[in-house]
């Protein structure tokens, strides 16, 4: 009895294959993408609002950046694409990563030792890229037309400095409320983006673990992010050229008047005007991201001592 009780005493509970990562962690990972991929995404935006007389595809774009304003001109607007990464990204990633601890907490609980379903996972991404998308906004209008303003003639540039100088100007000009154009189309895009891109990432690297030979390892880093960058490009294809268009000009058309001009225009092309371009920055962008973020999750549980979770699960 007494051998049975010093066993009951010294019992030590299981230990979680759970780890909580610091919050920021997403936003540095995406800051540091962002530098690799600015010049794609530059180049997407320029082919999404094009003037008639503009270069029709990425490599006739890419060669006018570089005759009319030099290497230098592939990353204008890159301080307002860093700031974007760093409110948007910072709080998608940083909202989605603690509510699906939260939820594989409440799993383990249950002795249920895996990650939360695929509907789960989108649900909570779903979320996350709301928040993370109104919290980006100001950012993200100020990075699209720092990222358009050499392409317009001269009289129309707008000239901002850099991303504070450029949110400074536009609520003094326009009023705080432009922060916020095309707020609308750019959450619900977040939120395309964010389930998309996070809650495939997850489900693929998962599936390649438990269903292949491969391990945690960087060709799995690279293989789930580039498909979940590919799925993240057609998902979001659509409502991206619908953002871009309202937060390039000074009107205060709505989302209805923008779609019926467009669609006038244009017919149903418009939905994947940009496609390339954008699949070409979002694949190198996502699978820089979770490399990163990888990178990031290694470090840290060097530095703190613990084991690899997926060990641990084994």
């Amino acid at each position: 009895m007494a051998g049975q009780g010093s066993n009951k005493a010294t019992a030590v509970p299981a230990k979680s294959h759970v780890i909580h990562y610091p919050f920021w962690f997403g936003g540095t990972a995406s800051s540091m993408a962002a530098c690799v991929t600015h010049p794609l995404d530059l180049l997407k935006v320029r082919l999404q609002v094009r003037r008639p007389d503009a270069p029709k595809n990425m490599t006739g774009t890419f060669l006018h950046i570089l005759r009319n304003d030099g290497p230098f001109g592939l990353y204008a607007g890159l301080s307002a694409s860093l700031l974007r990464q760093l409110t948007y990204s910072t709080v998608r990633f940083g909202v989605y990563e603690e509510l699906k601890t939260r939820a594989s907490k409440r799993l383990e609980e249950k002795g249920k030792n895996k990650q939360p379903s695929f509907p789960v996972l989108v649900a909570i991404a779903s979320f996350s890229g709301f928040i993370g998308g109104l919290a980006g906004n100001p950012a993200d209008v100020l990075n699209v037309r720092m990222q358009q303003d050499a392409a317009l003639p001269p009289q129309e540039r707008r000239g901002y400095r850099h991303a504070f100088d450029g949110l400074v100007r536009m609520a003094r000009e326009e009023g705080i409320r432009s922060w916020f154009r095309g707020a609308l189309p750019n959450s619900t895009r977040a939120v395309a983006m964010t389930a998309s891109q996070l809650a495939s990432y997850d489900t693929i690297k998962g599936l390649l673990l438990r269903h292949t030979p491969l391990r945690d390892n960087l060709t799995t880093h690279f293989t789930a992010s580039f498909l979940a960058g590919a799925m993240a490009a057609t998902v979001t294809s659509p409502i991206d050229v619908v953002k871009t268009r309202i937060m390039t000009v000074s009107t205060s058309d709505g989302l209805l008047t923008t779609l019926r001009t467009i669609y006038a225009k244009e017919g149903l092309r418009w939905m994947f005007r940009g496609w390339v371009p954008s699949f070409l920055r979002l694949g190198p962008q996502t699978v820089c991201t979770f490399i990163f973020l990888e990178m990031h999750r290694k470090a840290y549980r060097k530095v703190r001592g613990i084991e690899d979770p997926v060990k641990q699960a084994q």
